[in-house]
């Protein structure tokens, strides 16, 4: 057939220009070619210019600067502009193919217009991004003349009466308002921006995101098309693939998205409501105002994407509808009605098909849209458009929940720093319930406002498919969509039975944890004691509960997983069934039949959906409803609030201070402490200026209703000197600082701080004029430098530990290190004072944790100074340098001024003034002279428990020097290669992780490759039964559901053929089609569908209980029998991570991801396997497309792992920070520093934001690609398909059939990759425990059997010491060398030394903890290397250095194997000097012990462990330090009780202190591992020159 512009018939009107050229249809069609050539000849030099000099670009961002007005309205209306131009092509090419000749004109001037308005937007975009306005005006000419040449054709349409029933009239009058339009954007861009037409244009500045280099995340800055397509992410997903993305790679947020500025949103929305003055300023309803006020209107958007999606979504099945109806009527044979796309587009009156005007035919829409090919075409369109608006919802909707999430932290943060601190030490308010609101909560609120737009969506979404089903189908389809909304209800009470089990297992996973955690920490005196199974059996019997539990969320799962799968085969199998047999003459054609298919898939998803969005519902209220108890809770002192709003206004200027919320439950006290504050202001200070802090009769309390903790208080503390306050255990000391502090509740007097000290820090004086309006209580507290008794530390080196967050000076810090004798320490620690502290680094000792946070007291330049307690873990030696160049040189010399609590009353004579306390009252207060005149009673008590004369310590400090040099040198040799031993482990760890750490490739190569071996090792924990029967169901549960649908499609076939066949006949008698044979097998093969639905979800659930019980088994059994070694040089934390984040990816999460992955992969491989066998020429086509999606899922697997563990690195921090401030709340405050604190918190919680954001812009470049790569696999189906058809005769439901598994493939392609990145992130959980799993057990078995063992071994008590050398590892050098020593039954024996020098290597010689190499130990006759280390460990007792309790109760702690009778008990509680103590506790022996023993002081917890040690009637004792946390009072005691209650046994004590063994019958002294000195204590005191002579001289 010829080619012509005009067509080559020969009475053609195509050159007939009469009645005038612009009556010549086909002139007026070459007139518009000519703008279009216009543009490409202009624009297409500058384009290769411009690209050519796009390398000089100023900066690098601006190329993703937007700042032509009307930007994203031309992106659209260029969109609009190129679809229709694409139907102008189909509608030419369409109404062409009716005459005998090609008439070019109809569709080349569409396709020039096509590819210029490609060009125009290319050109557009380049101009903007090089910021070059003034070569805008060659598109303003071209879209003039674009309007000028279409309007002329639109009104020749219009003369020569082609009307609204002609397709092309619309099409042209369309282009005219489109062109139109775009020449209006840009005559707006002229006027906004002047660059021509006026005579100075007007300058702009890239926005302040852009101008930093540190902003990556540019989807609010990019063009459309890139913020549809992900395409900005390109760049960086192919980087990830380079190397790894890290912090660093992700960059900063932009300002919008901070937590900060949406922080500062959120705020003012509350403030909008308390404005208000509702009655419950933080109740639910407010709180939801507020976030629905502040993060609204994206979330607007978002919902408003969906719907419009969704509603798209229903284009599927009507062109599937269409295509098969245009396709079955090569024998038409049925009514045009049958196909729904005509039931909707047929209009009433008879349409006239097609018309000639001006020389060529014009065609109707209907007859445009009954063309197969259009169809497929509009589907592809409409599917692309779907995706890309579908993942433009989730994006928003997720961004709006990121945003929230951070600003809620923040909120949540403010309100912890404002916390009274009684709320959390009466456990009103638990460090635990405060971290899961903000790991837990805010999640769920993040979650909730990510599904929100479902919740509005998804109505309409139904009631649309019903809607068109009623119209396809009639009432059966009611009777299908009946079946699944009845079952929808019960979906949702699975969906509740499944987050019930969720919770439960959550409880007893926690108590599991709790336990093992619990037992790590005490695992050094579980072996010691051999209560390993005690705590085993203990760990295991939560387990089962857990595992009881897991069960029925393993089965809640499993139905709903077969829920999910098997309601649609119901749903279709009742439609269908009902259709073909109720309604006698009912339309079963492929077309209806596949297009109700479809649209049954189609309603599933919103009805599965809604159960999980029910849930997060409900999840959210509470949230919000915990999150308004935690905001109203109690606050500190309003005083307190003026200041740090007036400081961190200072501090931080862009930093809102948080709103002040006032509790409602106790309105009295509220007006009473106003009332208090007015009579307190009167108050005149008359005294002279020389006190720091003045407290006149004070009472404090820590609960508003419980009696006062501290009464009666009257204390002057002197300024620029050492206070010391002294006391018994529990007198109030502490409680005194912190009410000092401001941390008490107050109930009467006041709190004076001397205002006329000027902050050394910020170096203000603060005068009492300035601040008349603020209460006297906080007007002159500044910085204070405040050592709690209880060490808190960051999660941070040591050297950030110490400075916290002052300027580094490093004469000073050298100064502070030395006065705190950390040098050694340091020495020994794995990369210095770099080395990371605290829960995420490495477990210092107490007594190391001690001295770094009196270390960070004295390296403040603050002008007070508390320290509570800080000598009470240390020895003698080291107290005795704090005290000497700490204290009183660093500290008094400076004339700072000085509290100092203390046990130690030897450094009484160093006071300028001393606070006696009492039972929480002042027993006394003075100079030591004072106390000695006035009360010589309690003079002389401390004198005798004093042990020393002040004279002493010159001669003391010198000794001391010398041997702290020694010890330095020594420790420096022994753990230095123990260090680096313990370096190499860590390194080995990383290393085994990425093989080769040099050779970037390999492990480039590692990223990319998935963890094959991990999933080996899972599949093959789940034993040989289970395995083949998880792969064969899910096989053919797949070949039945192909089955099922190709069934279908003959069924509905043969329907067709019959009526033909009839039609032809023209019989009007014959008798129906008979549908029962049909009906039956489909009805069969829907049953068996069901069923082995039901068989794959258990299958799959039962495979992951198995799994998970066995591998937490093993785990537990090989960290339990891991040697002592084992727990040392592996952080503690990295075990726990592994029975708590990796168990329950093992028990929750790998099960559901394997269930998903495997079904969409099925499912995936089913659809393709399908439409290769309806058409097998979609194979060419399916190579190309396999290969891109290849490396798109190979790419995003490796940035997607790394983006989730940037998620989950970057939340612990959060959280950790967290924790820590609700920890140091005390300290945080005495120092002032919660802005700082603040500031820190905003760049935690940025950077999960960034990551968290990022990881989602990834999904969604992931999902958009895949989604675009499903539209082409349905494009080249439906086109192949349609082609087969017509030449091939390829049946009508095969075609259908094709099309509706085409339509899958789209949705579960990228569940297929989203499931296996997440699969391959859940393995490492399994190659983790598996790398813990080749951990080597102690050797418990012993070479003698149990009947070898005399029962009462060892009776005597009598040891041994023959030759012996031990060391800690067989890689280590000796600790002990060559020892040799005879014990006899019933001495008591003192091992001294210096710190280091093998005393406790010794003790736990006896107990095989370490490993002897050389040498042997006999006790009564029997070598211990040859016992089972079971009868070992448990025949003898050892008091441990740090106390440790677990939690239960006080009988559990003392006696856990039950052998003991409660007189027993009592008796040892009695030695222990604890019996009163427990009598009062109610419950006595059953009285609780909270974790780690927090409810008793550490001398009490000390004491316990001696009343353990009492309980085990062993003929040999040992104790390691024992004594050191206790005040000398008691320890007096406990030594003459020793003596006499173990007058029969042996006794060999290691002590700190050397006074305790003076009394012992014999003394070893050691230094580096060897016995120094070995004899009588008198003997070789009378030996001038010996070292224990020289010890107890300086601890006189």
């Amino acid at each position: 057939m010829s080619l012509a512009f005009c067509g080559s018939e020969n009475n053609s009107a195509a050159y007939n220009v009469d009645k005038g050229v612009l009556n010549n249809g086909c002139f007026v069609d070459a007139l518009n070619v000519v703008p279009h050539v216009f543009l490409l000849f202009i624009t297409f030099p500058i384009l290769f210019i411009g690209w050519g000099s796009q390398s000089s670009k100023v900066h690098i961002h601006h190329s993703t600067w937007l700042h032509f007005p009307g930007h994203n309205l031309r992106w659209i209306l260029t969109f609009i502009l190129l679809f229709v131009l694409v139907c102008e092509i189909a509608e030419g090419i369409v109404s062409d193919g009716v005459s005998e000749s090609r008439h070019l004109h109809l569709y080349m001037p569409a396709g020039m217009a096509f590819l210029a308005a490609i060009t125009s937007v290319v050109y557009y975009h380049n101009i903007e991004t090089s910021n070059f306005p003034k070569l805008l005006i060659a598109l303003l000419f071209y879209w003039t003349l674009a309007f000028i040449t279409k309007t002329i054709k639109f009104v020749k349409f219009c003369d020569n009466g082609v009307g609204f029933s002609q397709l092309r009239f619309c099409l042209t009058g369309l282009l005219v308002i489109l062109y139109g339009m775009l020449l209006v954007v840009e005559i707006n861009v002229i006027r906004v921006r002047r660059y021509v037409f006026f005579k100075t244009p007007k300058e702009v500045k890239p926005p302040e995101d852009l101008q930093d280099l540190g902003v990556r995340f540019l989807q609010p800055f990019v063009n459309l098309l890139s913020k549809g397509t992900y395409w900005w992410m390109n760049t960086f997903i192919k980087t990830a693939h380079k190397k790894p993305i890290d912090l660093k790679a992700i960059g900063k947020l932009p300002i919008a998205m901070r937590a900060l500025t949406n922080y500062i949103r959120l705020n003012e929305a509350f403030e909008a409501q308390k404005s208000k003055r509702s009655p419950y300023p933080q109740g639910s309803k407010s709180i939801w105002r507020a976030l629905c006020c502040a993060f609204g209107r994206p979330l607007v958007l978002s919902s408003t994407f969906r719907i419009l999606a969704d509603l798209l979504g229903f284009a599927g099945p009507l062109c599937i509808s269409g295509i098969v109806h245009h396709v079955g009527k090569g024998n038409n044979t049925i009514r045009p009605q049958t196909s729904l796309t005509f039931i909707l587009l047929e209009s009433t009156e008879s349409v006239r098909w097609r018309i000639k005007i001006l020389g060529v035919f014009f065609i109707s829409s209907q007859e445009f849209l009954a063309n197969a090919y259009v169809l497929a075409v509009l589907l592809f369109f409409a599917l692309l458009l779907q995706r890309t608006i579908l993942q433009a919802s989730y994006y928003v909707a997720i961004e709006t929940g990121i945003n929230l999430r951070g600003a809620i932290q923040t909120k949540i943060y403010n309100k912890i720093m404002l916390l009274s601190t009684s709320n959390m030490s009466m456990g009103e308010m638990t460090a635990g319930q405060i971290c899961n609101l903000v790991a837990i909560d805010t999640n769920q609120l993040m979650w909730f406002f990510f599904l929100c737009p479902n919740l509005w969506a998804m109505p309409v979404q139904i009631i649309a498919g019903v809607l068109l089903l009623y119209y396809l189908l009639g009432v059966s389809a009611l009777i299908g969509a009946v079946v699944i909304i009845v079952l929808a209800p019960v979906q949702y009470f699975v969906a509740t039975k499944l987050s019930q089990a969720q919770r439960s297992t959550l409880e007893y996973s926690n108590e599991r944890l709790k336990k093992t955690n619990e037992m790590l920490r005490g695992i050094k005196l579980l072996k010691l004691y051999a209560w390993e199974h005690i705590f085993h059996s203990s760990v295991e019997e939560t387990r089962e509960k857990e595992m009881t539990s897991l069960k029925s969320f393993a089965l809640y799962t499993s139905i709903s997983i077969f829920m999910n799968a098997a309601i649609p085969i119901a749903a279709v199998l009742t439609t269908f069934v009902v259709h073909a047999h109720l309604t006698g003459n009912a339309d079963f054609s492929p077309s209806v039949a596949f297009a109700s298919l479809s649209l049954f898939h189609i309603l599933i998803t919103p009805l599965f959906l809604l159960s999980s969005v029910l849930r997060s519902t409900v999840k959210a209220l509470v949230s919000v409803q915990k999150l308004g108890e935690f905001l109203s809770s109690e606050e500190i002192g309003e005083e307190q609030d003026k200041c740090s709003a007036q400081r961190n206004a200072d501090n931080h200027s862009k930093y809102q201070v948080p709103l002040k919320v006032v509790n409602r439950k106790r309105p009295a006290r509220e007006d009473w402490n106003n009332y208090s504050s007015h009579m307190r202001r009167s108050v005149n200070i008359t005294e002279g200026d020389d006190f720091c802090v003045k407290i006149t009769n004070g009472f404090f309390t820590w609960t508003p209703e419980g009696s006062p903790a501290l009464s009666n208080i009257d204390i002057r503390i002197p300024q620029g000197q050492l206070t010391m306050i002294v006391g018994q255990v529990g007198c109030g000391k502490s409680s005194l600082l912190l009410a000092a502090l401001g941390e008490m509740q107050k109930i009467s007097g006041n709190v004076f701080w001397n205002s006329s000290i000027p902050d050394s820090e910020t170096g203000e004086d603060v005068s009492p004029e300035k601040e008349t309006t603020v209460d006297t209580e906080v007007r002159k507290r500044g910085s204070v430098a405040y050592a709690s008794q209880k060490p808190w530390l960051l999660n941070a080196t040591v050297e950030e530990n110490i400075t916290f967050e002052s300027p580094f000076n490093k004469q000073r810090y050298k100064a502070v290190i030395d006065a705190c004798s950390l040098q050694p320490d340091i020495d020994i620690l794995p990369h210095g004072d770099q080395t990371q502290i605290g829960e995420r680094g490495i477990n210092l000792s107490g007594g190391q944790r001690q001295r770094i946070s009196v270390a960070r007291a004295l390296y403040q330049q603050t002008n007070v100074v508390f320290l509570d307690d800080p000598f009470s873990a240390l020895d003698i030696h080291l107290s005795d340098h704090l005290m000497q160049e700490g204290i009183l040189k660093m500290l008094r010399e400076d004339k700072r001024t000085i509290i100092l609590v203390t046990h130690k009353l030897q450094y009484l004579p160093h006071a300028d003034w001393i606070i006696a306390m009492k039972d929480g009252t002042i027993q006394r207060e003075g100079t030591l002279k004072d106390i000695q005149n006035s009360e010589s009673e309690l003079f002389e008590h401390w004198k005798t428990l004093m042990n020393r004369q002040d004279q002493e310590l010159e001669k003391e400090t010198i000794i001391e020097r010398k041997s702290v040099l020694e010890r330095k040198n020594h420790r420096r040799t022994r753990y230095s290669r123990d260090a680096r031993l313990k370096d190499d482990e860590e390194d080995e760890e990383e290393i085994t992780e990425s093989d080769d750490d040099d050779n970037l490739s390999s492990v480039l190569h590692q990223r990319a490759k998935m963890p094959w071996r991990a999933c080996g090792k899972y599949l093959s924990s789940a034993g040989i039964l289970l395995l083949p029967l998880l792969v064969l169901s899910q096989l053919l549960k797949h070949t039945v559901m192909v089955a099922i649908d190709y069934w279908l499609a003959k069924w509905t076939s043969d329907v067709i053929s019959a009526k033909s066949e009839l039609e032809q006949k023209n019989c009007s008698v014959c008798q129906e089609f008979n549908h029962s044979r049909y009906s039956k097998v489909f009805s069969i093969l829907c049953c068996l569908g069901i069923i082995l639905c039901l068989v794959t979800s258990i299958a799959v659930e039962w495979t992951g209980l198995k799994v998970a019980k066995k591998l937490h088994y093993c785990l537990l059994n090989k960290i339990i029998l891991a040697p002592m070694r084992f727990f040392e040089t592996t952080p503690l934390g990295s075990i726990l991570n592994r029975f708590s984040a990796d168990c329950n990816t093992i028990d929750q999460h790998i099960p559901a991801t394997l269930e998903c992955l495997s079904r969409s992969t099925l499912l995936c491989v089913s659809a393709l396997a399908v439409i290769s066998y309806v058409t097998p020429m979609f194979l060419i086509a399916l190579l190309p497309l396999a290969i891109i999606c290849y490396f798109i899922q190979k790419y995003f697997r490796v940035a997607s792992r790394d983006l989730q563990q940037l998620d989950d690195s970057t939340q612990l921090p959060l959280l950790c920070h967290f924790s820590e401030t609700v920890e140091g709340l005390t300290t945080i405050r005495a120092f002032r520093y919660e802005a700082r604190f603040r500031q820190k918190l905003l760049e935690y919680t940025d950077s999960n934001n960034i990551a968290s954001l990022f990881l989602t812009a990834a999904n969604r470049w992931l999902e958009v690609r895949m989604e675009y790569i499903g539209a082409c696999v349905v494009l080249i189906a439906a086109v192949t398909s349609i082609t087969n058809s017509l030449y091939n005769h390829l049946s009508s439901g095969l075609v259908g059939l094709g099309l509706t598994y085409a339509l899958m493939v789209s949705n579960y392609l990228n569940w297929m990759v989203r499931n296996l990145a997440d699969m391959e992130i859940q393995l490492g959980a399994v190659k983790r425990i598996n790398g813990l799993l080749k951990t080597e057990a102690e050797n418990y078995e012993g070479l003698l059997s149990p009947s070898q063992i005399p029962q009462n071994w060892p009776d005597r008590g009598e040891i041994q010491i023959q030759n012996l050398s031990v060391r800690y590892d067989s890689n280590l050098k000796p600790v002990l060398k060559h020892v040799s020593a005879h014990i006899s039954p019933g001495q008591k024996i003192g091992i001294c030394g210096r710190t280091g020098s093998g005393k406790s290597s010794f003790s736990l010689a006896f107990f095989r903890m370490v490993d002897t190499f050389e040498g042997r130990i006999i006790i009564d006759g029997i070598d211990i290397a040859k016992l089972p280390l079971q009868t070992l460990r448990s025949r003898l007792s050892i008091i441990l250095q740090d106390p440790i309790l677990f939690s239960g109760t006080i009988r559990f702690n003392l006696d856990p194997e039950k052998k003991c009778t409660d007189s027993m008990l009592w008796e040892a509680l009695e030695i222990a000097q604890l019996k009163h103590v427990v009598k009062a506790l109610p419950g006595g022996l059953d009285a609780i012990v909270t974790e780690g023993g927090e409810n008793f002081s550490q001398g009490q917890r000390q004491l316990f462990c001696l009343a353990r040690a009492f309980v085990r009637k062993t003929s040999i004792f040992i104790m390691d330090e024992a004594t050191a946390s206790i005040d000398m009072a008691t320890e007096n005691i406990l030594q003459k009780v020793v003596m006499t209650a173990f007058a029969d046994r042996t006794v060999v004590t290691i002590a700190h202190r050397v006074h305790t063994i003076l009394n012992s019958d014999l003394v070893i002294v050691m230094k580096r591992g060897v016995i120094l000195e070995y004899d009588k204590p008198e003997v070789l005191l009378e030996q001038e020159d010996s070292v224990f002579a020289s010890f107890v001289q300086a601890d006189k």
